[in-house]
């Protein structure tokens, strides 16, 4: 048990911590880009340690850090060449151990982020199965199979990867002669694992209990939906549909029945951890499917604790759309018994302040505006939420990152800049007027992985801490404010009638979170002066592009 002061009456109220997960707000490291304490450009485990305390001041309940295990880095370390160990880049076992004491310390959670659809062409099974023979128990690991055509010079189906291209590649056999194809629904530098093969369960259910007992709080699974194929690996009807998504569209490849035995196991395996100690495992999936309601499937009582609801994500700055997308989520996914978990951007999107702004509208502020409305948005919402770095500093996408410098395998694969990921992993700006901004400890002359704008100057976090009208002030009020009101949190909603254009709902005993989607004021919902807003508020009036939250003892205003 816990206690926590409310932030109105100054009372304390009991939490029971035994269910921390239900309305976390986790703070997603992407470990390259946060901090690097070596001065190689690359940010690492110290960094991240050194940040703690700044994440605490920020006020999270937790972080999810990006892959660091051993890796070729072909996609940044979701190619793992061992899902047991640290990349020497990112630092070693005894660096994480310092880590999770220091996270500890700090009251912080800590989520590793697992991949299992897939391993790297380096990891020591992958290797097995290329010098093996067509038909072995190594190549029964993965999806290898005959070609198609008279000397097999086709590949098996038609399915192409997500990022491009045929999702399949042929490898030379030992006696130098074209051979098998194996499947890689990303990179050809990431196979599949075949999921039907018992050694794949095995070999996670190792990984899992070898972090767990190093003290982890859980783990993000990457591609959650993914896993198992169609058994007899048949053509798509659209097969370059995952690619130009850039989404788990083909339903031979994703959303097999057969996942769902997975997360039951999975979740047993952590309830098991659970009863030794009464503090629950985390186990939240990166879970893309076409509905809330298949969505539901995956966050039943004895599957994953919680998996990303991305509608909120991609629904466009529109209040009906807002609506629709929080109604489904509220009566699909909270009404199996979990929390809805909402995320406004993450380490594969454009962000926030570049996706909400307009072609023409470059300096208006207007991409800021709705980015802060958002935030207060989600931070309001029943269930979880997740916090991508650099979101609370208000940075914006960097566009015009030159072709050279480019690291995404999207790019490399297609040639195309179209959904490049390389925008939204720049380096975070620390301090400072020119780059690094403290991002690396290194000589001033020690350049970040990828390089910084000048203009990241304005965002560095020394200057967004001094500026109490930053974002980082807005994250952190919305933050405290939800850790101290019984009204934020878990619950539920009840839809206010407002004006066209506005959203407005009522959390528990009369907290009401109000948003102007348009860009005219209009009248607030609530009379009197807001707890707090994304921009200026006087009493009675609603600007555009913003919202707000008030305690109002009227729940129908």
């Amino acid at each position: 048990m816990h206690n926590r002061r409310h932030a109105q009456t100054g009372q304390r109220v009991t939490i029971d911590m035994h269910r921390w997960w239900r309305d976390a707000v986790i703070y997603q490291v992407y470990v390259r880009s946060f901090l690097d304490s070596t001065g190689d450009g690359i940010g690492d485990l110290a960094g991240v340690r050194a940040g703690l305390p700044y994440l605490k001041k920020l006020g999270v309940d937790g972080v999810w850090l990006s892959p660091f295990y051993p890796s070729p880095q072909h996609d940044h370390g979701y190619d793992v060449a061992d899902y047991c160990d640290v990349d020497p880049v990112f630092g070693d076992l005894s660096e994480f151990d310092l880590l999770m004491t220091d996270a500890r310390r700090l009251g912080i959670k800590v989520l590793l982020d697992i991949v299992p659809n897939h391993c790297s062409e380096e990891h020591p099974w992958f290797r097995e199965a290329l010098a093996a023979a067509p038909g072995s128990e190594a190549r029964a690991r993965f999806h290898f199979a005959d070609g198609r055509g008279t000397d097999g010079s086709e590949p098996p189906n038609n399915w192409h990867s997500m990022f491009g291209g045929p999702a399949w590649s042929r490898v030379t056999e030992q006696d130098g002669t074209p051979g098998q194809w194996y499947l890689h629904m990303f990179t050809t530098e990431q196979p599949d694992l075949n999921w039907r093969n018992p050694e794949v369960g095995a070999h996670f259910d190792h990984a899992l209990r070898f972090w767990l007992d190093r003290g982890v709080d859980g783990f993000r699974i990457d591609v959650a939906a993914g896993l198992y194929k169609h058994p007899d690996l048949p053509d798509s009807p659209d097969p370059e549909a995952d690619a130009r998504t850039r989404d788990s569209v083909n339903p031979l490849a994703w959303n097999q029945p057969e996942v769902h035995d997975v997360w039951r196991h999975w979740r047993s395996v952590c309830e098991e951890y659970t009863a030794r100690d009464g503090q629950e495992r985390l186990l939240v999936g990166e879970v893309s499917v076409p509905t809330a309601r298949e969505h539901a499937l995956y966050v039943r009582h004895d599957e994953l604790h919680q998996a990303f609801f991305f509608d909120l994500l991609s629904a466009p700055w529109n209040a009906d759309a807002f609506r629709k997308v929080i109604s489904h989520a509220m009566q699909d996914i909270a009404g199996t018994g979990s929390t809805v978990t909402w995320v406004l951007n993450n380490h594969d999107q454009v962000r926030t302040v570049t996706r909400y702004g307009e072609l023409g509208t470059e300096g208006s502020g207007l991409g800021a505006a709705r980015a802060r409305a958002a935030a207060l948005l989600m931070l309001a919402l029943p269930g979880a939420a997740y916090i991508y770095q650099g979101e609370e500093l208000g940075l914006p996408e960097v566009v015009d990152l030159p072709d050279d410098v480019l690291t995404d395998p999207i790019f490399r694969r297609t040639g195309s800049r179209a959904r490049i990921r390389d925008g939204c992993r720049v380096p975070l700006p620390w301090s400072g007027h020119a780059s690094p901004f403290g991002f690396t400890s290194g000589a001033e002359s020690a350049k970040p992985w990828l390089p910084q704008p000048a203009y990241f100057a304005e965002y560095a976090t020394d200057r967004a801490l001094a500026d109490t009208h930053s974002f980082w002030h807005l994250y952190r009020d919305g933050l405290q404010l939800r850790a101290g009101l019984p009204q934020l949190g878990e619950g539920a909603l009840r839809w206010l009638d407002t004006q066209p254009g506005v959203l407005a709902f009522v959390r528990g005993d009369g907290l009401v979170c109000a948003v102007n989607f348009g860009t005219a004021p209009t009248p607030a919902p609530v009379s009197g002066t807001p707890l707090l807003s994304s921009g200026p508020c006087a009493p009675g009036v609603l600007p555009g592009s913003t919202a707000a939250w008030w305690i109002s003892d009227c729940t129908n205003p």
